[in-house]
């Protein structure tokens, strides 16, 4: 993360009449606390611990949702220390925005506040026998029968198949339904329950992007559908109320933070969206993080998507305005390829070296990665298919394996950009990036030659946040959420490769996504 901003505030005397907003960034390897000024958007000063995911069994992904809680609230206060540090006081601080990891799924007592199952993460595989049973069920036998009232297919990948498994298979989360005990909720609704008072009136909330992402949602009423909750056999009474994007929920009740109003919730890549300042219509952005998940603003229209996109709300600003919609292209593995380099086969030491070591070579020399650890996403949906390295011989070093790697996700969002073209019938001539990875030149420049298209990355990458903060500050009528004067310096990435060997490295790339497909055996 490059943090250059914090010399514009060196003095603190110079905010001294400057609002503050905070944004809660709670994604899936690490919770973060930012401060950002509401007049410019400057990023001011933020704090960031990792969270530990749990591997209990194959294709399974959990986290522990007291950690998760704890890692918030300590980010929190040692961004409050940081921010002393600066000289400038934490009364500037004027509310906070939430954004966070989406379909991660959380069932807690509320009687107690104590978790009846770790979280399952969103990139979870355990459902794929529940998945198989639910598209049994449905009248025409396919994934996508329900895709008319929620906008998604039926997947591992969503929150009410991690929630049906949960009631099949674990007696305590079962029970508590029957007891009348049991809360269900995304992280963002986890976070806000327990900041708000928890089993003290702690406020049981979501917004209509996350809302959006668990199957549950009516898309076009944007509210929880009762054919949808009887077809998953979920009870309404652990659901959280849906509200918009951008409005007071409640206020923090302890902390340095305390008596400070939460008033923006985000799922992550539809912050990033608004962060990213992509409020027309045909507007575009791909974010870079543990997956890589390419979103375009389709306005009010709500666009059913033929080429194995999700139909998602891209943010609501507020309860009397009107919704947003988005298409959306989702990767389940992007950076958690680069973390598999760093933590499985120890070819780097750090995510940064990635790059180092791909530039020593400049090809991969015939070496593809297909990266499909949790299954193939969009356009595919293929929960069999499995990682795979192919092409590879006696010449093959961990540099070009590294530097495949790398292509990996550039070869997988141009999947997304050409299944997003196709749907929308306007194809994209740029696109606006951001996430942890883009600080790598190279892939931005790779991404741009394989694309064949322009990748325009912020000066600052933290726009996932930004956005979080900027509903919160939209909501308190402190921010101008369009004012263009915040977007700040950009770098521009353009194709320096030809459209022919652009289009053969792709059509080999497709070849080695085949021999990745039904791999693992059927449930």
């Amino acid at each position: 993360m490059r943090c250059g901003f914090l010399q514009t505030v060196a003095n603190g005397r110079k905010m001294s009449t400057t609002h503050l907003v905070g944004a809660v960034d709670q994604g899936t390897s690490s919770s973060r606390f930012l401060i950002f000024s509401a007049k410019d958007g400057k990023l001011i000063t933020f704090h960031q611990q990792e969270i530990e995911q749990k591997y209990p069994n194959e294709g399974w992904c959990e986290e522990d949702p007291i950690e998760i809680l704890g890692s918030v609230q300590t980010c929190i206060s040692e961004a409050m220390n940081k921010l002393k540090a600066l000289d400038i006081s934490p009364d500037r601080i004027k509310c906070v925005g939430i954004t966070n990891q989406r379909e991660t799924t959380l069932v807690w007592d509320k009687v107690t506040g104590k978790p009846l199952y770790n979280a399952i993460v969103w990139l979870d595989m355990r459902t794929a026998s529940t998945v198989k049973q639910m598209i049994g069920q449905t009248p025409n036998k396919s994934k996508d029968d329900l895709r008319l009232q929620c906008g998604l297919p039926i997947t591992t990948y969503f929150s009410a198949l991690k929630l049906r498994w949960l009631l099949d298979n674990v007696p305590e989360v079962a029970a508590a339904v029957e007891d009348g005990r049991c809360l269900f909720g995304t992280v963002d609704a986890w976070l806000i329950w327990n900041l708000t008072g928890g089993t003290d009136g702690g406020k049981h909330i979501t917004d209509v992007t996350n809302a959006s992402r668990t199957m549950l949602m009516n898309i076009n009423s944007l509210q929880w559908d009762k054919d949808l909750c009887k077809f998953f056999g979920v009870d309404e009474s652990v659901l959280p109320e849906i509200r918009s994007s951008s409005e007071v929920y409640g206020s923090l009740v302890s902390g340095p933070l305390k008596g400070c109003p939460i008033a923006g919730i985000l799922g992550d890549q539809q912050a990033a969206l608004v962060g990213q300042q992509c409020f027309q219509p045909g507007q575009a952005k791909n974010t870079y993080g543990t997956g890589c998940f390419l979103l375009t603003n389709t306005g009010e229209k709500l666009v059913q998507s033929k080429n194995g996109l999700l139909t998602t709300v891209g943010y609501k600003l507020g309860p009397d305005t009107p919704a947003v919609y988005a298409l959306e292209g989702a990767v389940a593995i992007a950076g958690a390829c680069i973390r598999w380099l760093r933590d499985n086969l120890g070819i780097i030491s750090s995510s940064e070296e990635s790059e180092t070591l791909a530039k020593e070579v400049d090809s991969t020399h015939g070496c593809y990665f297909v990266p499909a650890f949790s299954g193939l996403f969009c356009p595919y949906w293929q929960d069999d298919a499995r990682g795979i390295i192919c092409g590879l011989s006696q010449f093959t070093t961990k540099e070009h394996i590294a530097r495949a790697a790398l292509e990996a996700v550039c070869f997988q969002t141009r999947e997304l950009l050409e299944a997003m073209n196709e749907d929308s019938g306007i194809p994209l001539k740029s696109i606006q990036v951001d996430g942890g990875m883009t600080a790598n030149g190279l892939l931005m420049q790779l991404q741009a030659d394989l694309m064949g298209i322009d990748v325009v990355r912020p000066a600052m990458s933290e726009t996932t946040a930004l956005g979080a903060a900027m509903a919160a500050g939209h909501a308190l009528k402190i921010w101008e959420i369009e004012d263009k004067e915040k977007q700040g310096e950009t770098d521009t990435f353009r194709s320096q490769i030809d459209v022919g060997e652009r289009d053969q490295r792709f059509a080999r790339w497709k070849e080695a996504v085949k021999r990745s497909m039904h791999w693992a055996p059927q449930a």
